[in-house]
């Protein structure tokens, strides 16, 4: 019998977020001659479109697949479009490349970004500012970190720049989720629907959305793994003029505290200065998250940031995402989707009504259901957030305000971490895995630098 033909590509990247596009971006930059492809289970950059309007869609419908969190450019798209710089967070990428190395590359995805359409965005910076001793004061932590803020807007244009760039030169597959992947002698075989293909090297950057997919995936091949933690929280929503002492010189501020009563670490994250409150599905469940913009028109009188708690298990029960899961889904039980709810009404132990919120100081820029948060979050949880918040208005005083608005739930999901070595390769040569699918990373810069890492890897070594 015949051997069945299939396409043949020198790379197939599965997945087009930061690490799959810039894997494609140094493939073709270092080895033009190579023969890439990439499948992607969602739409092209110019087609992803979410349809809550707010007039005749107001809250997610869960569209297969989610406009917000697939296609090209990956959940970043969307997002603020903030690239961190730095090694304090955002992932582990530093452990398997060196300090040194994420930051290089870290700050080469920074040029690229400038160089196709980032230009006129400001870099921000944590060095000397004086919020780190007025943290430290009470009992804060500031981390560092060099922030270039992008905007979802300018992050939009960016990507866009990118896919044209790339799209003569790739072979990109919308829509094709990658059912399977098969070892062969020479490499790799993907099976995607009706289509297969065969690789020599394979890269994986398939984002936090593919948790499952790639929890699967490492059980068919008998790839090592081990559990990673779950982030859940809030994202608080209050008028910008509070924080703006910190957004004008930080942009962002990533501050932890460490609570009294149990010893938690809670941390903000995702800070949206004039920004906009979001809805977010993962695996189906709709989850709340923030954007904002650079577009001076498009700013809001609101800041919004996550607070999260950290949750990482192990013996007896491993499954984190499936606990993050579980109070996501009682939030969307609850509410249809996410709740909202005052800090005055939370702390006087009573739900919110939309009368209430109507009447208060901040308007919310996300249609939620007015709830009971204190219904969805576990007490330890929700407790720490309370503490932040009071710690938080020492440096920020009005963050406590009884009109704050906190959203529920936020979380975020991280894969668990796979295996892999200094080369970002699983136990079979020739088969990477990066990005936030990785459970090494956990952030657009980190990311897009590990994709930048392997494709330079695969390119020294492979021949033409």
């Amino acid at each position: 019998m015949d051997r069945i033909q299939y396409a043949q590509y020198d790379v197939i990247i599965i997945g087009a977020g930061p690490g799959g596009i810039f894997s494609a971006y140094e493939l073709v930059k270092k080895r033009p001659e190579l023969k890439i492809a990439v499948f992607e289970s969602g739409n092209p950059l110019e087609k992803r479109k979410c349809p809550i309007d707010g007039k005749k869609v107001k809250s997610c419908i869960k569209c297969k697949p989610c406009a917000i969190m697939n296609g090209f450019g990956g959940a970043g798209a969307f997002s603020d479009g903030k690239y961190n710089i730095t090694n304090d967070f955002g992932g582990t990428l530093y452990e398997y490349i060196g300090k040194e190395k994420a930051l290089e590359l870290m700050k080469y995805v920074d040029d690229i970004n400038v160089s196709y359409g980032g230009a006129q965005t400001k870099m921000y910076s944590t060095a000397g500012s004086e919020f780190k001793k007025i943290c430290m004061q009470n009992k804060l932590k500031l981390l560092d970190a060099s922030v270039r803020h992008l905007g979802t807007d300018i992050n939009y244009v960016v990507l866009g720049k990118l896919y044209d760039d790339l799209k003569d030169k790739v072979e990109f597959k919308f829509r094709t989720p990658v059912d399977r992947i098969e070892i062969t002698d020479n490499g790799y075989r993907v099976l995607a629907g009706e289509e297969t293909a065969e690789c020599r090297q394979c890269i994986i950057s398939v984002g936090r959305s593919g948790s499952k997919w790639m929890e699967r995936i490492c059980g068919e091949l008998q790839i090592p793994t081990k559990s990673n933690r779950v982030d859940i929280g809030v994202r608080v929503e209050l008028p910008a003029v509070i924080f703006s002492h910190l957004t004008d010189q930080l942009y962002e501020s990533k501050i932890v505290y460490r609570t009294e009563k149990f010893e938690d670490n809670v941390r903000t994250f995702c800070m949206n200065p004039n920004g906009i409150v979001v809805n977010e599905n993962t695996n189906g469940i709709v989850t709340v998250n923030g954007h904002s913009f650079e577009d001076p028109a498009m700013k809001t009188e609101n800041t919004n940031f996550a607070l999260l708690v950290a949750k990482h298990f192990s013996e007896p029960f491993k499954d984190s995402n499936g606990y993050g899961e579980s109070i996501a889904r009682l939030s969307n039980m609850l509410g249809g989707g996410v709740i909202v709810q005052r800090f005055g009404d939370l702390e006087r132990g009573r739900r919110s009504t939309r009368s209430r919120i109507e009447e208060g100081l901040v308007q919310p820029t996300l249609a939620a259901t007015p709830g009971d948060l204190s219904l969805v979050l576990p007490k330890r949880i929700l407790d720490g957030i309370i503490e932040m918040i009071y710690a938080l208005d020492k440096i920020a005083p009005g963050t406590a305000n009884d009109d704050t608005l906190l959203y529920g739930v936020e979380v975020k999901f991280y894969n668990m971490e796979v295996e892999l070595n200094n080369r970002l390769e699983t136990i079979y040569k020739g088969l990477y895995v990066i990005g936030d699918g990785s459970g090494v990373t956990h952030s657009l810069s980190h990311a897009s630098a590990s994709g930048v890492y392997v494709a330079d890897v695969i390119a020294d070594e492979m021949t033409s």
